[in-house]
Formats: C-alpha cells, structure tokens, sequence
C-alpha cells in the first residue's frame, strides 16, 4: 500500500537540487508567515528596490556608476513620495469626507427610485423595497460606527506609519546601495551546487519584473488618465474614482467590472440620464479597451501563460493569505509554481521498477 507513495517520494524528493528548492521554499513561506507583520517594513522596501532596481540598470548599461545611479534614483523616488503623500492623499481624503456626508442624499435618492418599481414590475412589492431599504441604513450605520472607532484608535497608527515612512525609504536606499553584498552575504549560506533554485529565480526574475513594473505603470497611466478624463467632464470626486479605477487594474478579469459600479452610479446621480452621463461612460469605455489592447501588450512584452481559471484561484488564496500584496503580486507567484513544476528535479524510476509494475497492471 505504502509502495507507490515510497516510489513518487524516491522520484521527486531524493535529489539534493529537489530537496534544497524545497527547503528554500519552507523557510520562505514560514518566514512570510509567522513574521510577515514583524518584517512588513522590510518586505515592502524589497518590492520598492526589486521595482526601482530596473531603473539602476538602465542607467548602468547606459554609463552611470551604480553609486550615482542609486542616489539619482532614489531622490526620483523621494519626489514621487512626497506627491503621493502631500499632493493626493490630501485630495483624496476631502473627497472621501465629501462623499460620507453626502451619501444619505444618494440613498434617499436611491429609494425614491425604487420606491417607483413597483409600479412598472409587478413581482416586486414595496414591502420587499422597505425591508431592502431598512438593510443598507442598517449596514450605513454599522460603516460608521466602525470609522468612528477606527478614527479614535488610528493614534499608533498612525505612529506606526510615520516609522514606516522612516525606515522603508532606509531600508530601499540600502538595499540598491548594496545589493551585491546582501547576495553575496545571504549566498554564504546556500550550497555551491544550487542551479536548479538559480534557473528557477532567472526565470521569475524575467517574468516578475516585467509584470510588477509593467503593472506599476499601468496603475500609474491609468489612473492619471481617468483623473484628467473625468476632472475634464466635471465627475464629481474625479480623483477618488481616477484611484479606484487605477488600482482596478491588479485584478485581472474583475477589477475593471467592480470598478464600472462606483462610476456609473456617481454619474448616474449627478447627471442623471443625460448626455453627461452617456459621455462618461464612453470615455470610460474607451480608456478600458485602450488599456486592454493597446497598454497592456506595450507595457508587457512577455504574455504570463496561465489559464484564466488559474489566475482567478491564485488571486482567490493569495488575497486570502496577504491581502492586498497576495492579489497584486498573485500572477507572479502563480507563475513562481508553474515554474517550479516544470523545473523540480525527477529521479528517473529504475527500468526494473517500471517493468514490474507494467506486469503487475498487465
């Protein structure tokens, strides 16, 4: 009984390449997950370096010292930080304010339309509209009582995000810095003979850079080019929704179709049906299908080959375990384990044991 499990385990784990890749593996993910909150600051500054290091080695390969390349890069990078957190978040929390306090105006407004379907649908009963009614304000009230205790307890925080802010531009500077002595210093501890776990990196070191810069500039043109569409229309809380369609875009397949809700209904309420309103949803159209065709095969120059139901699953329980991170970087690691079956050692199975167990089916 325990003979094909001691054959399948002879075959995949009795080479030192399998058993080295697998180990490596355990550590990563144990480490990932009994410390992840711990090392959060860490982990956030290796994607920071991994997505700013593309920009080093251009400026290498077109002359620069690295030292100089790290310095210029990094002061782009403080630039673009202070913009985030002094030019955006500021307009963006304003217009999140402003919607909170309008929002009973938008659910009156929705009831009153709802109130009338009654009249035309014969299979819906005001009672039915009442008892839907009657949930959302229940759910209403239970969202603000929950940001009004995250608003009293927001003080560490707070704190602890001014520390990150400290320590993750530290942290990416000095990984840039000295990135060949942190190799070098982590490899001190790796066997010699490790090629299988080396091709096995090359190869989601192509495919995780392309698609975590790719993806970077894609949120960034995106959402900047919403914002400038609907600023230009008059859309109310033009930037909130420029964010909320720029970030759509990590979740393959269903981000683009969540994201159409919250703009359509924001138009829908301040235009009504109107030519307004037809307007923007054709601009958003087109920003979608120009995204899809015309962005997404410039910005990615190698295609992911997975299944969709695969990236569907992977987005699923990576979000599930890390949350945000899990769903933006769900492809790549989806990819990490298309890898790593494709490229696990196999002890080839003795003839002997091949043959007998062909006479044995037989």
């Amino acid at each position: 009984m325990l003979e094909p499990l001691s054959r399948w385990y002879r075959r995949y784990f009795t080479d030192p390449q399998a058993v080295l890749l697998a180990v490596l593996l355990l550590v990563g993910f144990t480490v990932v997950l009994t410390m992840g909150h711990m090392l959060a600051p860490v982990f956030a500054a290796l994607v920071i370096a991994y997505l700013l290091e593309g920009v080093v080695r251009y400026m290498e390969r077109h002359g620069a010292r690295r030292l100089n390349a790290v310095i210029l890069t990094f002061l782009a990078f403080m630039a673009f930080l202070f913009f985030i957190f002094f030019g955006v978040v500021p307009l963006l929390s304003v217009q999140v304010t402003e919607f909170v306090r309008e929002l009973p105006t938008y659910v009156a407004r929705w009831q009153d339309a709802l109130m009338r379907l009654p009249e035309h649908y014969g299979f819906i009963s005001p009672e039915q509209i009442q008892d839907l009614m009657a949930a959302l304000r229940h759910e209403l009230t239970s969202l603000g009582q929950q940001a009004v205790a995250l608003s009293v307890s927001s003080i560490p925080g707070l704190i602890t995000l001014v520390v990150y802010l400290i320590l993750v531009p530290l942290l990416v500077f000095f990984f840039l810095k000295d990135k060949e002595v942190l190799l070098g210093w982590l490899s001190r501890f790796l066997p010699h003979d490790r090629r299988v776990p080396s091709a096995v990196w090359h190869e989601m070191d192509q495919q995780l850079g392309n698609y975590v810069r790719g993806k970077f500039w894609e949120i960034l043109i995106v959402g900047g080019v919403c914002w400038v569409a609907f600023a230009l229309l008059g859309l109310k809380y033009a930037a909130l929704l420029a964010v909320l369609v720029g970030l759509s875009v990590i979740i393959p397949y269903i981000g683009a179709t969540v994201v159409t809700i919250p703009v359509a209904v924001v138009g829908y309420f301040q235009w009504g049906w109107s030519a307004d309103f037809a307007w923007l949803m054709g601009v958003y159209f087109v920003i979608q299908v120009l995204d899809g065709n015309v962005l997404v095969p410039l910005l990615f120059s190698e295609v992911v080959n997975l299944h969709p139901v695969a990236i569907i699953v992977s987005i699923l329980v990576f979000g599930g375990l890390w949350g945000f991170w899990g769903v933006f970087f769900a492809i790549p690691l989806a990819t990490l384990v298309n890898a790593l079956l494709r490229s696990w050692p196999r002890t080839p199975e003795p003839v002997e044991e091949a043959e007998n167990g062909n006479a044995t089916g037989c």
